[in-house]
């Protein structure tokens, strides 16, 4: 039995008695965003090392090298306090050198972090100053399949095109792919500095015939094909290469494989992206094509092949061709891992999951060590600061410090981290201490169950299995109850306002607050009873609806009955194939921390039904 220590927890933790104020925190973010100099410069206090005060003398060194002044980033720096702002301030620095083309001060200062303190801008303005200043470099061979780049990166795919370390084919490639995604001013910045000149932007040609076959099959597949088969002649190879690859993609996202595996085959493989690469294998699995499959797994680019996914799938292929001794290696090697494909390898192999050996309880000493940690209560202080303003950038903010202040830790700290963050109910960076672990695990930690008994009321009235919900509700939110998405999705279970509104309406719940905990389960329960319903009772299906919408769940199923992990790993949208794939790996999880009976991740998968 593992025991806490949530008093001694809040006696050891510090008072915060900053020497700032929480609104002078919230005055000096302000003008930071309205880039007002003059105010950050009197609320900034460059020698004060409480805990929370340096924030505004970053934000004042981070202004000033917007305008060339680097003044303010030297004397932060060479203070040694808050290291966390400190690292982010000479990545700043790395790159505003960058942006000028400063190579000097870009390779003198870089070289200060350790590589994993580099941020990745901050490693590709390095690479491009080496690269320029005739230095030797490992190339990051993929770079070029990237389209939504950031500066320093597009900067790099620049100087390696300039360097001839890109291929030829691999330049061509990446502009053809920059113009059918309307990255111009991209594609015009490379090809000067590939010096291309201006064959890929004549308003006629073969070129520009490729382009808009290539553009057109995002919407056409069936027609592209047409059109392409009768103006082939008027393309090189390369680029009806390019083209064929691009109609393979978009075919197999359209879930048409029998016409995404005749497109490869016809697709230039030195053109082909890691995400084409998976959707050629997604295809031949799609259609349980076994021995294209296998065939494929052989061809991969290292990189892929090495992937849990495919290693598995491999091992699937071969079993399937009666090829067991070559699959077992595979599946042990996947087996190890906490994690979907892991679970799959290990039922393939015989194993269903066990409940780990317990481990030691967490000594109070190194719990005192972590909550004395300068970068610990860094974070923690900005989660109170959250807490208090009721400022949700503060505890982004939070994250970022945690994540920061995880680097580097062993197993131990790393579950005494995660300890503590349970106890001041901080759930989501709970868990993500808990998932670092690499030999001692703790899966009550990296599989928390709060608001059980709220949780369980409703699973039981509702008859769904409670086990499938927290799998759902962890994937969703983490258990922040004030989470909220990108799209206006809230709470625990990420409730968009229109189906709270609509569910309300079905429960007779007149006025409700969607981030009330009791009410957000009540709502999204009973919507994910009403998906499962709607959807042949299937959870996989019910899991990829509460993601991605009832009709696509639908429209993905296949003409004939379909194993649940094939109908999975080829949903065409890589969050929701994600999604789904981790609320069930979740659901297995949590099952055997309930004590549920005949809990294998191939039987919750089950078999999907005819469309």
């Amino acid at each position: 039995m593992r025991l806490t220590y949530p008093l001694l927890a809040f006696a050891l933790l510090p008072c915060f008695a900053n020497a700032i104020s929480d609104s002078q925190l919230q005055a000096a973010r302000e003008a930071y965003r309205k880039n007002d100099m003059a105010q950050l410069a009197t609320i900034a206090a460059p020698k004060d090392r409480d805990t929370l005060a340096a924030w505004p003398s970053y934000w004042l060194a981070k202004r000033a090298l917007e305008s060339g002044d680097d003044a303010p980033t030297r004397s932060f720096i060479s203070e040694p306090r808050n290291a966390f702002l400190r690292e982010r301030l000479i990545n700043d620095w790395v790159q505003a050198f960058g942006k000028r083309g400063d190579w000097d001060n870009v390779i003198k200062i870089t070289p200060t972090l350790s590589p994993e303190a580099r941020e990745t801008d901050t490693s590709c303005y390095y690479d491009a100053a080496n690269i320029n200043r005739q230095q030797s470099i490992n190339a990051n061979p993929k770079i070029w399949q990237n389209m939504r780049l950031s500066d320093g990166c597009m900067r790099l795919t620049e100087e390696q095109a300039a360097k001839g370390i890109q291929t030829p084919a691999q330049v061509d490639a990446r502009m053809r792919l920059l113009l059918i995604n309307d990255f111009s001013s991209a594609a015009r910045r490379l090809s000067a500095a590939a010096n291309l000149g201006e064959r890929f932007f004549a308003a006629s040609g073969s070129e520009k015939l490729a382009q808009q076959l290539a553009t057109r099959a995002k919407t056409d597949p069936v027609g592209t094909l047409e059109r392409l088969s009768a103006s082939e002649a008027q393309l090189s190879r390369a680029q009806s290469g390019f083209v064929y690859g691009q109609l393979a993609l978009r075919s197999a996202q359209r879930l048409n494989m029998p016409q995404a595996l005749d497109a490869f085959e016809r697709a230039d493989p030195q053109q082909l992206t890691e995400e084409q690469w998976e959707w050629w294998l997604r295809a031949a699995l799609r259609q349980q094509d076994w021995g294209k499959l296998e065939q494929l797994s052989r061809r991969l680019p290292d990189d892929i092949a090495s992937k849990p996914a495919w290693q598995y799938w491999r091992a699937r292929s071969l079993i399937a061709l009666n090829r067991h001794p070559e699959a077992t290696p595979l599946l042990i090697k996947t087996s190890f891992e906490h994690n979907y494909y892991g679970l799959l390898s290990r039922e393939e192999l015989g194993t269903a999951l066990e409940a780990p050996a317990s481990r030691e309880i967490t000594p109070p000493a190194l719990r005192k060590q972590m909550l004395a940690d300068a970068d610990i209560q860094q974070a923690l202080a900005l989660f109170d600061l959250a807490e208090r303003t009721g400022q949700a950038e503060w505890r982004e903010d939070g994250r970022r410090v945690w994540r920061w202040a995880l680097r580097g830790r062993n197993d131990e700290q790393l579950l005494a981290a995660a300890e503590i963050a349970q106890e001041r109910q901080l759930y989501d960076v709970a868990i993500y201490a808990a998932e670092r672990t690499v030999r001692t695990h703790d899966f009550s930690l990296r599989f928390l169950s709060p608001y059980r008994d709220i949780t369980r009321r409703y699973a039981n009235q509702l008859d769904i299995d409670e086990a499938w919900v927290y799998g759902l509700i962890r994937q969703e939110s983490r258990f922040l109850n004030v989470a909220r998405s990108g799209v206006g999705a809230s709470g625990l279970m990420q409730l968009m306002p229109s189906t709270a509104k609509w569910v309300a309406s079905k429960v007779g719940i007149g006025g409700y607050q969607v981030n009330d905990i009791d009410t957000n389960i009540r709502l999204g329960t009973w919507y994910l009873r009403h998906v499962l319903d709607g959807l042949s009772s299937q959870p996989v299906l019910a899991t990829a609806a509460y993601n991605a919408g009832p009709g696509r769940a639908r429209s993905w199923q296949a003409p004939t009955a379909l194993e649940g992990a094939i109908y999975a790993e080829t949903i065409p949208f890589a969050e929701t194939r994600d999604y789904v794939q981790k609320v069930m790996a979740n659901a297995v999880y949590y099952a055997g921390a309930f004590h549920q009976q005949n809990n294998t991740l191939k039987a919750r998968l089950g078999t999907i039904p005819a469309r």
